[in-house]
């Protein structure tokens, strides 16, 4: 879908610009080295001591996608609540899977059995340091 574009079951006149899912943490460092030098993800802004709050903003995997980082001076409660809290990511190449699982085995995170048994098989799953799930899937047909 264009960007822009107008989906047929949202009201008319209605077209969504952009996307950001924010992710809190108390482990900063880990999970930025995660998502961007493990998983490569681009950092196109940031902020400091926004009312207590720190951001980075990821490309995901450009700027109209947004993973946003997040900590609060005072702590945030960031572990994932169960194994089934997912970043899924769906590529067209099987062999971009394989890259960026290497990448990420490279930053020392190793490939962890999925919670729901639909991915195996299907996809390459890995926990961020805060026990949130990343799942690289081939995209299908």
């Amino acid at each position: 879908m264009e960007r822009n574009a107008k989906a047929p079951n949202w009201p008319e006149g209605v077209a969504v610009d952009r996307i950001r899912i924010a992710k809190p943490t108390d482990n900063w460092d880990a999970v930025l080295d995660f998502y961007k030098d493990g998983l490569g993800l681009r950092q196109f802004s940031s902020f400091e001591d926004h009312d207590g709050y720190d951001g980075v903003m990821l490309g995901l995997p450009d700027e109209s996608i947004h993973l946003e980082i997040i900590r609060h001076k005072a702590g945030l409660s960031a572990r994932a609540p169960t194994r089934d809290n997912l970043l899924v990511l769906y590529f067209s190449d099987p062999d971009d899977i394989t890259k960026l699982s290497t990448r990420l085995r490279s930053h020392g995170h190793e490939p962890v059995q999925p919670e729901n048994p639909y991915w195996n098989g299907r996809a390459v799953c890995f926990e961020d340091p805060d026990g949130w799930g990343l799942v690289l899937c081939n995209s299908p047909g």
